[in-house]
């Protein structure tokens, strides 16, 4: 599936056009900052229309769209759930002790932007890029 990285991106086969949309695919995850589920929008539509035209682009923007899903919707619920708990059990003194994890749950989306920047300098070399579990998950849907 995957470029060999240590090629230079002209030499592994990728125009620079496939170079820039996977790039954009990954820089996707920006958008929720402004929009709250923009990223995952423009991964989906960068990947229905790539699906045809580069199996490169294709396969990093149904990455970043699963990634973002997980990173954003998921761990975004998940964290709403332990404050919601946290603050009806602050009365009881035992949602005190929840606080802390509920200040970690609500970084994970935090994290996915960071992720999602490393992701995109890696296409933009022309490099394969996969997320921790998703990439092969994704990968093994392209075979």
């Amino acid at each position: 599936m995957g470029t060999n990285p240590s090629l230079p991106p002209s030499e592994a086969g990728l125009s620079a056009e496939e170079r820039q949309w996977a790039m954009l695919a990954h820089l996707s995850v920006l958008l929720n900052l402004v929009t709250g589920l923009g990223g995952p929008i423009a991964a989906l539509l960068i990947y229905l229309f790539y699906r045809e035209r580069s199996r490169y682009v294709a396969f990093h923007a149904l990455q970043s769209l699963v990634f973002q899903l997980f990173a954003w919707v998921a761990a975004g619920v998940i964290a709403g759930i332990t404050w919601a708990l946290a603050l009806a059990l602050t009365a009881l003194v035992v949602g005190v002790c929840i606080y802390p994890f509920a200040c970690l749950i609500s970084l994970i989306p935090l994290g996915a932007l960071v992720y999602g920047i490393i992701g995109a300098i890696a296409c933009s070399r022309g490099e394969d890029f996969r997320y921790w579990l998703i990439g092969d998950w994704v990968a093994a849907s392209f075979s």
